[in-house]
């Protein structure tokens, strides 16, 4: 079973930046796709959204909200997940989840997040 264990999220201002990080056990984070889904304030499960993949063979992925800002990445040695975060806005203020979904291939537009962590929340104030 994979068990998957968030960190890094704060509060920041506008234009700040920070690093979220999610140690991945029970499967190599290389295995399947990888990805962060977050949760907005108000907003239910069923409106989670995938913001960045990263899948087996590497390839990235963003959902436009994201894209030019946020950056995926994995430590395959240290079996951990990455999601670089900079020019923060109050939008992106959300849970984030580290989600892992049993395929090789996956983009944010078809990501099935099976195993999720407990997520870590950002807070972004203007």
């Amino acid at each position: 079973q994979m068990r998957l264990r968030e960190s890094g999220g704060e509060s920041v201002q506008t234009g700040g930046s920070l690093t979220l990080s999610c140690a991945v056990s029970g499967y190599a984070v290389t295995t399947y796709v990888m990805g962060w889904l977050r949760q907005a304030p108000g907003k239910g499960r069923e409106e989670r959204e995938a913001v960045a993949t990263i899948d087996s063979d590497g390839v990235t992925t963003y959902a436009d909200s994201v894209k030019g800002r946020f950056t995926i990445s994995r430590d395959n040695d240290k079996n951990i997940l990455y999601l670089a975060m900079n020019d923060l806005e109050p939008e992106d203020t959300a849970t984030y989840y580290c989600a892992a979904d049993p395929r090789t291939h996956a983009t944010t537009a078809t990501m099935v997040g099976v195993w999720l962590g407990l997520g870590t929340k950002v807070t972004v104030s203007s």
